[in-house]
């Protein structure tokens, strides 16, 4: 564990989006670190697809939804 500087403005964006998604501000940071490091390294994947392996690996059973 460390500390990471980032910009007033980023730390702004990352606590608005944190009160969105119902996040901490550091779980909302690592999200976004998470999921650009997988984006960086799968250039070819949508942030979708991205997201559904992740939840795969997760063993979360996906549903879809009808009409959806």
């Amino acid at each position: 564990m460390g500390i990471v500087k980032i910009s007033d403005d980023l730390h702004e964006e990352i606590r608005k989006a944190s009160t969105v998604m119902v996040r901490s501000i550091n779980a909302q940071a690592e999200f976004w670190i998470k999921i650009g490091m997988l984006a960086e390294t799968n250039p070819s994947m949508s942030f979708t697809q991205i997201m559904s392996e992740e939840m795969k690996r997760a063993e979360v059973e996906l549903r879809v939804v009808a009409g959806g």
